[in-house]
This record gives structure tokens, sequence and C-alpha cells, in this order.
């Protein structure tokens, strides 16, 4: 995929992920399904298996999950540069696309995040900050759910995609009712996926 990205399209992406960062409750992870609406529905500089493959590697890497926005970045400065076909000389628009997409979702939810803790922490007793806790919980469950539905709606075919619709289904369930590690699944869906079971 190509798509040339003049300055404005860096500012627009730059602006809406500092406003996804504001509602990033629960972590960047939350904000997928927009960041999808946007970039692979309303822009089209992503493609549906770019974004999802992003999703993917970044939540299998060891890290912080925040790491998919950065190979979002990355796949649209390179789409900008002329896609795989450029090859290295992509790398510098790769380079500035990690650097827009990071800045603009860490500066704003870490500025909040850092100012408001230590607000919560010396005012922890009162009655509205422990309401706020209570309310946000689910919110993040909610926007969580919308994550899963996002990535997993991809594959829009029940009827041929049938095994990853049950894969969903039980790692959902097993997430719910037990308390095995997410590795475990991760570790799991990755070995069906090699063995070409999914």
């Amino acid at each position: 995929m190509s798509a040339v990205l003049p300055a404005v399209d860096w500012l627009q992406l730059f602006g809406h992920f500092l406003l996804l960062s504001l509602l990033a409750v629960g972590g960047a992870i939350t904000t997928a399904p927009d960041m999808h609406r946007y970039l692979v529905a309303q822009q089209a500089w992503l493609t549906d298996a770019q974004f999802t493959a992003a999703i993917a590697l970044a939540q299998a890497a060891p890290g912080p999950n925040v790491l998919f926005v950065a190979l979002l970045g990355w796949t649209i400065g390179c789409n900008a540069a002329g896609g795989v076909a450029a090859g290295a000389a992509a790398w510098p628009l790769g380079a500035l696309g990690v650097l827009v997409a990071m800045t603009a979702i860490l500066l704003p939810s870490s500025t909040l995040t850092y100012l408001a803790t230590r607000w919560a922490h010396r005012h922890r007793e009162r009655r509205g900050v422990k309401a706020f806790k209570q309310g946000m919980a689910p919110i993040v469950i909610a926007l969580l759910i919308a994550t899963g539905w996002v990535l997993t709606a991809a594959h829009d075919h029940p009827a041929r995609d049938w095994r990853l619709w049950l894969l969903t289904l039980v790692s959902t369930v097993v997430v719910w009712r037990t308390k095995v590690h997410l590795l475990w699944l991760l570790g799991a869906g990755g070995a069906l996926g090699a063995l070409g079971l999914v």
C-alpha cells in the first residue's frame, strides 16, 4: 500500500492521537477501535491486515502494549514513502511516523496521569475519588471488549473463520473465569497459528 502524506496529514494524525491519548483509559489498546476507524476506514493510510498485524506483533513482543502505536506510525510512514517496495528509503518516514504517533499518544495521557495521580493520592479518602475509581472499571472493560470485537470482526466470515471465532470465545471465557496468565493464551494462540490450525 502506498499513500502520500503531506504535512497537514501528519498534523492531523498528531492531533487525532493527542485526543485519543486522553481517552486511553485502561491503556492505549482501548482506543484501537477508533484508531482503526480513522486510519483504515476514514484515511485509508493502512490496510485492515496492516492494522491487525501491528497489534498482534506488539502484543506478542515483550514490553508495554502501547508499542502497537509505534508500529502503526512506522507502517503509516513507510506507506507514505512508497510502501514495502521502497525498502530502506522508507525508513526515515517510518521513523517520523513512530515519532509523531508515540509523542501524540504519550504526551497528554502521561501529563494528565501524573498530575491526577498526585491529586488523587492526596485526596484518596474523599467520596468522589472513591466513586470515580469504581465508576471507571466498567468503562475500561467495555473499551477492551470493543477492541477485541474490532480485531475479531476483521474475520467477518464465521463459516470460513470459525476456528478464529472459537479461539476468541474460548480465550474470553478463560480470561473471565480463570486466573490463567495472558502469556499462556498468547503462546497457545501463536502455537495454533504456527501449526496452521487457526
